[in-house]
């Protein structure tokens, strides 16, 4: 069976690898469009989109190998497409991650105000991040499709000004949903979690690996 990681993320690849899984990453290029409201449900709404855009890209280029509507400008796409002929089985991975802070949901930070604003909201309190993952599973020309979150409580320290100013400084909230890095330098800002540690760093690999053992994906 093939896997394919729909996520760039950095983080979401070394915590995959670290399950033991051959895979390949193919980045979804989808528009994001969020239809939902509470963090648990946009979560997965997101990793839902990413994971099927994927899938849909696979599936269509299969089909229509050999075909003139292969032109030149899909060989690019073509050539990350090669990995799977459509006889193997086929797992695609989506996945999305928010912090959210009474009902607020911080995503990444739009400029250095906005993380500076992020952070010290965060400073002294507890919040909350959520994980959605979806699982595409192809074989035998049928489609399994299964979603589900997982939330972390994340306790922080009070920050100074000087400390936020400093963090930000550093670029490492610029990228990061709620504006930090618990594997980073960020990690000396959190006073204590509640629950799963690679959940907030973006995916929860213990738990995917027992969904898929549940959807029989793996033995």
């Amino acid at each position: 069976m093939k896997i394919v990681l729909a996520s760039g993320s950095p983080r979401r690849r070394e915590l995959l690898t670290g399950l033991g899984l051959d895979y390949t990453v193919l980045v979804s290029g989808v528009e994001e469009h969020v239809t939902e409201r509470e963090p648990a449900k946009v979560v997965e709404e997101l990793s839902d989109q990413k994971a099927r855009d994927v899938l849909q890209k696979l599936l269509s280029e299969v089909s229509n190998r050999g075909t003139d509507t292969q032109d030149s400008a899909n060989e690019n796409l073509r050539q990350e497409l090669h990995f799977w002929d459509g006889r193997e089985g086929l797992l695609v991975i989506g996945a999305d991650t928010i912090v959210a802070a009474d009902g607020q949901i911080l995503g990444k930070p739009a400029s250095v105000k906005d993380a500076a604003k992020m952070l010290g909201w965060l400073s002294g309190r507890q919040h909350q991040v959520y994980t959605g993952v979806t699982l595409y599973h192809h074989s035998q020309g049928q489609t399994r499709r299964h979603s589900f979150h997982e939330c972390t409580q994340v306790h922080f320290y009070p920050m100074s000004e000087e400390e936020i100013s400093w963090y930000i400084s550093t670029g490492e909230p610029m990228d990061k949903a709620g504006a930090y890095g618990i594997q980073g330098l960020g990690s000396r800002f959190v006073k204590a979690i509640e629950g799963d540690y690679s959940n907030v760093v973006g995916l929860p690999v213990a738990r995917l690996y027992q969904e898929m053992k549940t959807m029989q994906i793996i033995r």
